[in-house]
């Protein structure tokens, strides 16, 4: 593998401290106090932290046994002061160390210098020369605030925990590259609190979604991932080999049989958090593994869903206070839109709207009717790439997202499909050509499907 320069001499610094009998990767800091945590006590008054006089630390010290720990995301030296930014899950704050004044953890003992190829290093030194920007440090302290309102720790020990071998990327302008966004998910997350923070957004509203089906007594189970054969939707598997039984399997298209299965089995409402695996194209709505949640009752109907559905949004809504109903989405040509989604929300008949906009019933063609539905089509001077080669249910599909799905802003409930477009799901009661389907639309996007 080849390295930098600047890592080659990062590499030399990480065995220059082990040969001093510094422990450069240490496994455990206990006593952590959350970054937020100090800024949160430091403006409270019932439980704040006493903000001490630079005057006063520079004269005499830190003398507090309070402990963080974080990331160095920047690091600058000023002859007998140096100062460093930390960053940890929580946030970022400065570092102030004096020369005279810091003492070094060496994992083994605290010191005030250390022996490093044959020449004495202050712990100052330790501090200015070998750490890092990308090191991992603990630091004891004190709090001030500099002369521009700043809190800072003055430190008084400090303890390598982890030597960073490659540098960060640039602090100002973080990771800018797309490909490097999506590649380096890691250097992203370290880099843009923009990432960082929607990555924490997604966790909480996983777990609201988790506490409202618990609340609606959903039980949660997990289904094989693993199948001897593919499932009934309409989509491509992945194919892999089972060493043991000498046999090929399927990564799971969707739980959507097993979970129907388990209905049987005594489950009256079921959900599942779930990995699914579609070897298919790649655009911004598809990708071959994705996240899914779905669910199946006993006793409800497809309306029944659609309540249930804007009472989930509700309860995240509100679960949530950093979301705001109003949010702006892009659709898939990147045009963007205002959308509310304040219940309840719009309901659009899909064979009437198509029909609306088309002229075409989509209704009335079946899986043999494929040649009939594509000369319609041409006739009404519709048109795209491949539609020579597609059967009935992919025209139809075809037809509505060119015809109708563009002018659905929403949310919105898009219902009464035709039988022909989902073979599992329900004939409607009023005809037999219809299912109980319906997909919800935001701005151009089918979020859910039920």
């Amino acid at each position: 593998m080849d390295y930098s320069r600047e890592s080659q001499d990062r590499m030399k610094k990480i065995q220059d401290l082990k040969d001093a009998g510094v422990i450069p990767y240490a496994n455990n800091y206990r006593g952590k106090i959350d970054i937020a945590e100090i800024r949160a006590r430091s403006e409270s008054d019932t439980q704040g932290w006493y903000i001490r006089d630079i005057e006063n630390l520079q004269a005499g010290g830190a003398i507090a046994e309070f402990q963080t720990a974080g990331r160095i995301i920047s690091h600058k030296s000023h002859g007998k002061l140096a100062f460093a930014k930390i960053r940890d899950n929580t946030g970022d704050i400065q570092l102030c160390f004096m020369r005279d004044l810091i003492k070094f953890n060496t994992g083994r003992e605290i010191v005030e210098s250390i022996t490093i190829a044959g020449e004495e290093k202050s712990a100052y030194k330790i501090a200015e020369k070998f750490c890092q920007v990308g090191d991992y440090i603990g630091v004891k302290w004190d709090l001030f605030e500099t002369k521009h309102g700043e809190l800072t720790l003055f430190v008084s020990e400090l303890q390598i925990m982890s030597k960073a071998v490659r540098p960060l990327p640039e602090k100002w302008h973080g990771v800018q590259d797309q490909e490097t966004i999506y590649r380096q998910r890691y250097l992203d997350l370290i880099m843009n609190q923009e990432s960082y923070d929607r990555f924490k957004l997604r966790s909480k509203f996983v777990k609201s979604l988790r506490d409202f089906y618990s609340n609606n007594e959903f039980i949660e189970i997990e289904t094989p991932v693993l199948g001897n054969a593919a499932s009934w939707a309409a989509a491509a598997p992945f194919i892999t080999h089972h060493n043991d039984y000498d046999e090929d399997f399927f990564l799971r298209i969707s739980p959507e049989t097993a979970l129907k299965k388990a209905t049987v089995w005594r489950f009256e409402r079921v959900v599942e958090f779930t990995r699914n695996f579609r070897n298919e194209g790649s655009d911004p709505s598809h990708m071959q593994e994705f996240s899914a949640i779905e669910h199946y009752t006993s006793w409800w109907n497809y309306e029944d869903n659609m309540k249930f559905t804007e009472e989930t949004f509700d309860y995240v809504f509100k679960a949530i206070p950093e979301l705001q109903k109003e949010v702006m989405v892009k659709d898939k040509e990147w045009n963007q839109k205002k959308v509310n989604f304040q219940t309840p929300w719009q309901r659009v008949d899909y064979i009437a709207g198509v029909k609306e906009k088309s002229g075409i019933d989509v209704s009335l063609y079946g899986p043999e009717d494929e040649e009939k539905l594509r000369t319609e089509i041409l006739k009404a001077w519709y048109t795209w790439a491949g539609i020579e080669k597609q059967v009935t249910a992919t025209m139809i599909d075809y037809l509505y997202k060119k015809v109708l799905r563009p002018g659905i802003t929403g949310p919105a409930f898009v219902y009464n499909y035709p039988k022909t477009m989902q073979p599992l799901a329900r004939q409607s009661d009023a005809d037999w050509e219809i299912v109980e389907q319906w997909q919800l639309l935001v701005n151009g996007w089918e979020i859910i499907k039920a």
